[in-house]
């Protein structure tokens, strides 16, 4: 295989608008970069007057339809459809009503109605043509004032057990459906006092091993699908950088001790915990060589219409200086590959 010709697989981009019109870059991001995945939202962050991707069940339908039928190999459509205050698919615009994490794990501790949740949302992905879900947060819930996961009701609980079990009800329910769970956010965001959204967030103080449980446990099971690495700073995993950029932390301790071979996915690397403190081409490479597969960008906080063949010159360079090896993307190469023979609708 030659590399350089299939870099925009390790690429999930958004874009801008709920219809898929000849001349978008996303059309050409698709066709003539060859584009691994899109990620789908319901408002534009960077621009609240732009239509955004979602607009009703209908016209999302039609979208992944074109979606995947202009793609040349079988495209990754994904949406953060967690439940509660974070989804993209709202009642207001015709989809289901769903629970949030804490509602299923901690007020209720009831795996079946979690596996319930669970079908309901991996139905209404699967009729829309959305094969990816990045959920469930795996987080323990141990700061409770924490503002992007305890206070929105984003984990299940504080109990690395309990999460474990209802994330597995989570992941096999989507499974029953053929859509793709991601659990996030590696190492472990429960603790955190800060947003990455926002700016640096620095765990080392109030991060503990048993974070890892979840994950550990998950694996163990053979309940992973993909796991997204948080952009978070601890010192004492690896002392220059987030773990979206540490090979300590990724192919140390995700791969090397927990022993998980399959994709890793980035949080979106447009968050300010990322974009204040590298520069783009930095980022791209940094992550990639210490073993992200796939790299998000969102398009969402901030809007670049280049932003996919800037990540594959980005990338290009990288391997030109000796920053990044062809063996290191190969290996992602094949677990992207690996993953999307799983939904069973490849192109070719």
């Amino acid at each position: 295989m030659n590399v350089t010709t299939h870099l925009g697989s390790l690429l999930i981009v958004g874009f801008l608008g709920p219809t898929l019109d000849q001349g978008m870059p996303i059309h050409r991001d698709i066709l003539d970069h060859g584009l691994g995945g899109v990620i789908l939202f319901n408002r534009c962050l960077h621009n609240p007057d732009q239509t955004a991707n979602i607009v009703s069940p209908g016209q999302l339908k039609e979208l992944c339809t074109e979606l995947q039928n202009l793609a040349p190999r079988t495209l990754l459509i994904g949406v953060d459809q967690e439940g509660g205050k974070v989804r993209r698919l709202w009642p207001e615009a015709g989809f289901e009503d769903l629970c949030s994490a804490r509602q299923m794990g901690s007020d209720t501790d009831d795996t079946a109605l979690t596996r319930e949740q669970a079908q309901t949302t991996a139905a209404m992905l699967a009729e829309l043509g959305i094969n990816c879900n990045f959920a469930p947060v795996v987080d323990l819930n141990t700061n409770t004032s924490n503002p992007i996961i305890g206070t929105l009701e984003r984990s299940f609980s504080d109990d690395p057990l309990h999460v474990a079990r209802h994330a597995a009800a989570w992941i096999d329910a989507h499974r029953t459906r053929g859509v793709l769970s991601c659990v996030k956010h590696f190492p472990g965001h429960g603790s955190s006092a800060a947003d990455s959204h926002l700016g640096f967030v620095d765990i080392s103080e109030n991060w503990e091993r048993h974070e890892l449980e979840p994950y550990r446990i998950l694996l163990r099971q053979d309940m992973v699908d993909l796991v997204m690495t948080g952009h978070l700073f601890n010192r004492h995993l690896d002392t220059d950088h987030p773990a979206t950029l540490s090979a300590p932390i990724i192919d140390g301790l995700l791969r090397t001790e927990l022993g998980y071979q399959g994709v890793v996915v980035s949080d979106d690397m447009q968050m300010k915990a990322i974009s204040d403190h590298y520069g783009f081409e930095e980022a791209v490479c940094r992550s990639l060589a210490a073993g992200v597969d796939m790299l998000v960008f969102g398009n969402n906080l901030e809007y670049g219409s280049d932003i996919c063949p800037r990540a594959i010159k980005a990338m290009d360079d990288g391997l030109a200086r000796g920053v990044l090896s062809e063996k290191r993307l190969l290996r992602s190469l094949g677990r992207v590959n690996k993953l999307k023979e799983r939904l069973g609708n490849d192109h070719d």
